[in-house]
């Protein structure tokens, strides 16, 4: 399996997951500027869409969107980072999984593309109020965002809020999250992607 990936971005995600899952994968590095793979290649041939992550999974067949791909993997390769089919629970994974794509991670967008002279102060506050929220569902003692047990929503959740601190903002106000930041960071699982991908672990606990 090839998981067509940019440092940090969505793309941790699923690299979280097959590490969890101990599911051989090659990495390849997509240069989303200029939307090149490590060869010169064009990632428009992989991905027309130019996003990550796109994942290989055999004989060409290429899946794409960061949803999508978490929840072939916990299907085929981790069905223990998932809850069982047909169940609440399961609605919940869904739930958080579609709320991280649809909000949260777009609640950055502004701050990726901050205009010359725009204020960061005023681009950060949709990300502070969906990090309250987070904290809230938190704040009930759970260990992980579904409850007692790490789940792929869990990686995408991680990878999101990792962004944070990119962006100046710190997880001093919103403890639980902090906490749970610092837990999901101490798995190997992530610490393997994290290095992997040249990434600091200790930024990963904001």
């Amino acid at each position: 399996m090839k998981l067509y990936y940019s440092p940090g971005a969505c793309s941790l995600a699923p690299h979280i997951v097959l590490c969890e899952a101990g599911v051989p994968h090659q990495l390849i590095k997509v240069d989303l500027r200029r939307h090149q793979l490590p060869d010169g290649a064009d990632y428009y041939a992989i991905n027309p869409k130019g996003g990550v992550p796109a994942i290989d999974i055999g004989e060409g067949v290429v899946l794409t969107e960061g949803v999508a791909v978490l929840q072939y993997l916990a299907e085929r390769h981790a069905p223990a980072l998932a809850p069982a089919k047909g169940t609440l629970e399961r609605a919940r994974l869904h739930e958080i999984l579609n709320y991280v794509s649809s909000d949260y991670a777009k609640a950055y967008t502004p701050l990726f593309y901050l205009a010359e002279g725009a204020s960061r102060a005023d681009a950060q506050r949709p990300v502070i109020a969906k990090l309250g929220y987070l904290d809230s569902l938190l704040a009930d003692g759970r260990a992980f965002i579904l409850g007692p047990q790490f789940s792929v929503a869990d990686a995408y959740l991680f990878a999101v809020t990792r962004w944070a601190s990119d962006f100046g903002i710190g997880l001093d106000a919103v403890p639980a999250l902090q906490a749970y930041m610092a837990r999901v960071a101490a798995r190997a699982a992530v610490q393997q992607a994290l290095l992997a991908e040249g990434l600091a672990v200790r930024s990963a606990q904001g």
